[in-house]
């Protein structure tokens, strides 16, 4: 499919935060924008504002007529998270209409571009953002495709004059071997989405197809301690590329960076955590690997506000700290966790987690256990099920009987409302990947009213 052909662009789960980045993306190339969600949420209504056309029912009857013929004129896009018992999605597979995953079209879209590509089990938001930020802010520019929602710009689509292109890799369901980048960074490879994958060794096997798919030439950063060949990085250690000198001054991280050629003392980081300095070392080197000036990149990363619900702040006042974040793997909980006990280690953290996927739950129940076992307080939701049906035996009860705490209940969110307004904690996070989000707004208020 050639790009300069597209007049309409169809999205199946356009509300996804990767998809809608792409449906931005073809409206500002003056395509015409539908899609089909299952549930109206801000982002769909913020797409409805800006000219989308989106329908919430899951019917052939919702499908746009210009769709329903073939035509090279059309492009029909799919997350694999819409179930596969879709009518929408079995139509189209029904009557031999070519549908594409997203990362399918971020090759589409790269394709004769210079391709920045951010892969991760967990850091890939975070680390594309601040690329994109940097590039961006330093006017050196580029279009990005970010997973998440970056503070600064209020939106997870960049528009840029030039031929750069910075994206998440994804790895759910093997989506990022669609890519060949110029630039790779691998920030994780925990295990994770084993219903795709099996187990561990076939993750691992996946990452490494991704990794050798970078154009000749290119520069392939990894994570210290990843099983691929490429230009180490870490967060302190003997890595040639690393941050040192890691110290807090007030809310604030503060490091210097060093590799083979380049010194870049005092950078001041707005984003918490020793796992964040991580991410901004991976996103430096790709800066200096492009050419930007050492000083234009510590001056872009001071004023990077971060990606919402990536440690963000939602109540900051002297009684009380609410710290809203994404995390729903073991591993990013354990990080999370860490850097708040660094911020704040005298106040007792209360946390209200909703565990993602029943699947994700029963393979990591352990791991889950033993690291929310480590908070003062727990607040445990139902599992939000996605695009996965229930597994006998698997709930929030299932988690809660192996965590050892004290001070651990199961809660429906209006009741966990009702407990944070009768005790209203001094330092509450809330963490996950579901629907958790809608309980920030009404958090923030209870904190907040006198």
């Amino acid at each position: 499919m050639e790009l300069k052909n597209i007049q309409r662009v169809y999205f199946i789960g356009i509300g996804g935060i990767g998809m809608s980045a792409v449906a931005r993306y073809f409206m500002s190339r003056g395509c015409k924008v539908f899609g089909y969600d299952k549930t109206r949420t801000h982002l769909t209504m913020a797409l409805e504002e800006e000219g989308v056309s989106v329908t919430y029912d899951d019917d052939k009857g919702a499908i746009p007529a210009d769709f329903l013929i073939d035509s090279n004129k059309n492009l029909i896009v799919y997350t694999p998270a819409i179930p596969k018992n879709s009518e929408i999605i079995r139509y189209f597979r029904e009557n031999g209409l070519k549908m594409r995953k997203r990362s399918e079209v971020l090759g589409i879209i790269s394709k004769g571009q210079f391709c920045i590509a951010v892969a991760g089990t967990h850091g890939k938001t975070t680390t594309s953002s601040i690329i994109a930020h940097i590039l961006t802010d330093t006017g050196y520019g580029c279009t990005a495709f970010l997973g998440g929602i970056a503070t600064n710009y209020n939106t997870n689509f960049l528009i840029g004059n030039n031929d750069v292109v910075v994206v998440e890799a994804d790895e759910y369901d093997r989506s990022f071997l669609t890519l060949h980048p110029d630039i790779t960074v691998i920030t994780s490879m925990d295990a994770d989405h084993l219903d795709i994958y099996g187990d561990a060794a076939q993750l691992s096997e996946s990452f490494c197809l991704f990794a050798s798919q970078l154009k000749a030439g290119g520069a392939l950063f990894v994570k210290n301690g990843l099983p691929i060949d490429g230009i180490s990085y870490s967060a302190g250690g003997n890595s040639p590329v690393r941050g040192d000198n890691i110290r807090i001054e007030g809310s604030n991280f503060l490091f210097d960076y060093t590799d083979h050629k380049v010194n870049i003392e005092g950078i001041q980081l707005m984003l918490p955590g020793r796992h964040n300095v991580e991410n901004t070392v991976a996103a430096i080197a790709v800066a200096l690997e492009i050419g930007i000036a050492s000083d234009k990149i510590k001056r872009a990363i001071s004023n990077f506000k971060g990606v919402k619900r990536r440690f963000e702040y939602i109540v900051k006042t002297d009684q009380h700290i609410y710290i809203d974040d994404y995390a729903h793997h073991p591993k990013e909980l354990e990080a999370c966790f860490h850097a708040v006990r660094q911020l704040y280690p005298n106040r007792k953290l209360t946390v209200i987690f909703q565990p993602h996927l029943f699947s994700r739950t029963k393979d990591f129940a352990d791991e889950f256990a033993a690291v929310l076992g480590t908070v003062d307080e727990l607040m445990l939701l139902e599992v939000y099920p996605a695009r996965e049906l229930p597994l006998p035996g698997i709930d929030a009860q299932f988690l809660l009987d192996k965590i050892r705490l004290k001070e651990k209940q199961i809660f429906e969110k209006e009741a966990a409302l009702k407990k944070i307004q009768m005790n209203k904690p001094a330092l509450l996070l809330t963490v996950g990947a579901g629907d958790i989000d809608t309980l920030i707004q009404p958090l923030k208020t209870l904190l907040t009213d006198a």
